[in-house]
């Protein structure tokens, strides 16, 4: 699911591996909006952890021939290869992004579907570069010369242009999360807004007065921490900038010394909104090219009237890499990961008092002893790669079993099936983007997407409300109220429904899930969608993210219910109706 990055949830590792949170490794503030579900900083509630599920699956397996029927041994065979550290998190822009695609377009050749990219290939190039801070940038303030990597860094920017610090006055916007005392948009226009951030960074919603900034600092340390220092080097990927790219405010972590510098006084000793000093100077950024694609097939249909219309199907085929602070214990990381998530978990995301914060915090620190416990039981696991197993290899093979069982079995469906395989969704949804401004087949002629991403957990010991019959909804009847009830008279005709969650396709909802994930870029052109989700669970962005932890049984199920919607959808004699309001193809997506 759409994310930050390389971003660690707001914790680092000890001498002993031991987890506690800190502001040491900071959430990049320009992709805040995109934290995962349920876990915004400042507005959690406490709950009872779960247990923690310990898998009996193994760490390998040899990959089976697959067959036509979606099943458990077929999802196995593709995840564990789809997954597997010999892509080294497949971050788009990088050869592991490219192994992972080309895995996908060799099965596909095996099915015998159409090529349907660029010259006859199964691949549709994606323009990308690799954005780095050049270590030659300095900026001035108070005639204090402040050089890159040694008095700042700046974190990573997607996909658009930084907007310009130079003369940019610095401002105090106060605590980060206090909305009682926030900054406003007028006051933040254009300046350099200074945030303290003492419990880490949480998400900053699309419509903050902390969009209207040319910049935002956050105050660090004295010094800047090996964590910050290795997110600042870390090459961002990204789309190459147009001539019309919209620019967006940069972030920044800076030393004590040089926000006292820009604020005339140290953080927090004066009123927000205070203005503060001059800052001279822009950021320089390295660039070069970082080749990625999408990949597209096309099942053709087999009705005369009909084959020229696509029901299409889709998930993300990249993750994000290496994580970027090094390696950590895996499996005490397992174990920590599953127990914060169950005591950070607010879907409604309601702020809590005085108390709760303190009963929260009280039991995060507890986790430690978890933790430390964790090492005696087994000999210690470095890890560094964030494989994605679920986020989004779980969507990622089930299209192509989707596809297999389209391909091989005896159901044929009367519309042509379009199946792509998005990259750079980790990046800002930004190959579904490419692909719905520069389809390769009509864009009029795709009647419904169905999006898959993390498709793979959804138990109980995964998320407080989950269970073997668990699935989300978002978007469904967002502009087809037909495709909505579709979806669920095909859900109700099974054996055992799926329990459909709609709670995150709430309008307003928070987390924003509607325009987090890649179904958004065909519904801002007015296709319906449907994204199918188990949820975010503890795992999620982290190297703890393994094949071994995937509910196949529940995800075998999910396959099989995309299967029968896919051929209801494209069987029926009329496009799905739209009947609800188009976006603006063009402007910010709002849940």
């Amino acid at each position: 699911m759409h994310g930050a990055p390389r971003r660690q949830l707001p914790f680092h590792l000890n001498r002993q591996d031991a987890l506690v949170i800190s502001l040491r490794s900071i959430v990049p503030l320009g992709v805040l909006s995109l934290l995962p579900i349920g876990m915004a900083a400042q507005s959690a509630t406490p709950g009872t952890p779960a247990p923690v599920a310990h898998s009996t699956l193994p760490r390998t397996y040899t990959a089976k021939r697959t067959t036509a029927a979606i099943t458990v041994g077929d999802l196995m065979s593709r995840l564990y290869v789809f997954a597997d550290d010999s892509m080294q998190g497949r971050e788009a822009g990088t050869a592991g992004h490219m192994r992972g695609t080309a895995y996908i377009a060799k099965e596909l050749k095996k099915m015998g579907l159409r090529p349907a990219g660029d010259s006859g290939t199964f691949f549709q190039d994606v323009p990308f570069i690799s954005r780095t801070l050049s270590r030659t940038t300095t900026l001035v303030v108070n005639n204090g010369l402040n050089n890159a990597y040694a008095d700042f860094v700046a974190l990573p920017f997607r996909g658009a242009v930084a907007r310009s610090l130079n003369d940019a006055e610095a401002v105090y916007g106060g605590v980060f999360g206090d909305t009682a005392h926030a900054i406003t948009a007028t006051q933040a226009a254009g300046k350099l807004v200074v945030l303290t951030a003492p419990n880490g960074m949480g998400r900053i919603p699309p419509d903050s007065p902390l969009q209207q900034a040319a910049g935002v600092a956050i105050v660090g340390e004295e010094a800047l921490t090996p964590q910050q220092l290795a997110q600042g080097r870390a090459p961002l990927l990204t789309l190459t900038p147009t001539p019309d790219a919209p620019s967006v405010p940069v972030t920044l972590i800076v030393t004590r010394a040089l926000a006292m510098a820009l604020l005339g006084g140290p953080a927090g000793s004066q009123p927000v909104g205070s203005v503060g000093r001059q800052v001279l100077g822009n950021l320089i950024y390295d660039e070069a090219p970082a080749p990625t694609r999408n990949v597209v097939a096309v099942l053709p249909g087999t009705d005369p009237r009909l084959k020229g219309q696509y029901v299409a199907l889709g998930a993300h085929s990249d993750h994000v890499g290496f994580r970027v602070a090094g390696t950590v214990n895996h499996d005490s990381l397992h174990r920590y990961n599953a127990e914060r998530f169950f005591i950070m978990d607010n879907p409604a995301g309601t702020p809590l008092n005085a108390e709760q914060r303190a009963e929260r915090d009280a039991r995060l620190a507890a986790i430690r002893v978890g933790a430390d416990n964790a090492h005696g039981a087994r000999p210690v696991r470095r890890d560094s790669i964030n494989n994605g197993a679920d986020d989004d290899g779980s969507g990622t093979v089930m299209v192509l079993e989707v596809a297999e069982a389209f391909a091989k079995g005896a159901l044929k469906p009367k519309r042509s099936l379009l199946f792509v395989w998005h990259t750079g969704e980790e990046k800002g949804l930004l190959g579904s983007r490419y692909f719905a401004d520069h389809p390769t087949v009509p864009r009029d002629s795709i009647v419904a997407q169905i999006n898959l991403d993390m498709v793979g957990r959804g138990a109980a010991t995964d998320l407080p409300s989950g269970s073997g019959r668990y699935l989300q909804l978002v978007g469904s009847r967002r502009l087809s109220t037909e495709l909505g009830d579709l979806t669920e008279t095909v859900n109700k005709e099974r054996t055992v429904p799926f329990a459909l969650d709609y709670a995150y396709d709430a309008n307003g909802h928070p987390d924003n899930i509607y325009c987090r994930s890649d179904h958004y870029n065909y519904a801002r052109y007015g296709i319906p969608v449907v994204f199918m989700t188990t949820g975010v669970h503890g795992d999620y962005h982290q190297v703890t993210d393994e094949a071994q932890y995937i509910d196949y049984p529940h995800m075998a199920q999910i396959g099989q219910f995309v299967f029968a919607l896919t051929n209801r959808v494209a069987g029926l004699d009329h496009r799905p109706m739209v009947d609800k309001p188009r976006p603006d193809p063009k402007g910010s997506c709002r849940q």
